[in-house]
């Protein structure tokens, strides 16, 4: 590998070396989240480096790329779902605020939520959470990772 992959997701996936890549799709990656505080957090990342916003890419293309967000939020919905029956439903959010390129954020929501957090949104949870080492990525997430894979690569034999 050359460097962090970090630094650059995207080209890091283009590279193959981005392991946290599940699924290529039409018009991005469909990466699982660096943090699993709720199970199953998953990423959508465009596959053009240099494009920051969805309405930088050509009409046919952003098109793809909803399409991408839709088959990865219906794919964590079904695994989820199969996993924890307190799963409730799966939020999609494109922001760019933070970090400068065009992602999908696809976030599992639970009935086991903190009561406080449970109806607002992923972001008011706690610094903490974000950091904390019980909840980053690694190999006790694989179960999750390949149900995930699995439901895309279900999804994309049907379409």
């Amino acid at each position: 590998m050359t460097g962090d992959w970090r630094m650059d997701r995207i080209k890091a996936a283009l590279r193959g070396e981005n392991p946290t890549v599940l699924r290529r799709l039409t018009a991005g990656f469909a990466v699982i989240g660096d943090v699993q505080f709720l199970p199953g957090y998953s990423v959508l990342l465009g596959d053009e480096p240099d494009v920051q916003r969805l309405s930088d890419l050509p009409k046919a293309k952003r098109l793809s790329f909803l399409s991408d967000m839709d088959q990865l939020g219906e794919a964590v919905e079904r695994a989820c779902r199969r996993r924890d029956p307190a799963f409730r439903r799966v939020n999609l959010e494109i922001l760019g605020n933070t970090d400068p390129f065009l992602h999908a954020h696809v976030w599992p929501r639970f009935d086991w939520e903190p009561a406080d957090l449970v109806g607002k949104p992923v972001w008011l949870y706690p610094r903490k959470r974000w950091s904390d080492e019980q909840f980053r990525l690694g190999p006790q997430h694989d179960v999750l990772r390949d149900a995930i894979g699995n439901e895309l690569d279900h999804l994309r034999s049907v379409t």
